[in-house]
């Protein structure tokens, strides 16, 4: 009888932890939605994920377009590229290589929300 071995491949469940969001990044963006449900500025979220990139989504009312979307980039180009603050047209309003820190330098007061 010949030797068998088993070979596994890791690789998909390596990089399956990155498709998400992970617990500290969703952390910090829950604490902002809050912040902002209780000023009473976002009204409902969203997740969304495609193989490029998985977004927060937030909407003012729960059957329009989302408002703002912060974006994790799974692939990025360049380091500074990873986190993305985007419009409801997918302009990017902002971006860091770190989500607290762009949550942190963006003025959400002096950001207004178009109806």
């Amino acid at each position: 009888m010949k030797k068998m071995r088993l070979i596994i491949n890791n690789n998909y469940i390596n990089n399956y932890k990155d498709v998400f969001f992970i617990k500290k990044e969703l952390q910090c963006i829950l604490n902002l939605y809050a912040k902002m449900v209780s000023n009473g500025s976002w009204k409902d979220y969203s997740l969304s994920s495609c193989t490029k990139e998985v977004s927060f989504d937030v909407y003012q009312r729960a059957s329009d377009k989302p408002v703002l979307r912060i974006t994790k980039s799974l692939k990025p180009q360049y380091f500074n590229e990873k986190y993305f603050l985007k419009d409801k047209n997918g302009m990017v309003l902002n971006k860091s290589e770190n989500l607290s820190s762009l949550i942190n330098k963006t003025s959400w007061n002096k950001l207004k929300l178009i109806k």
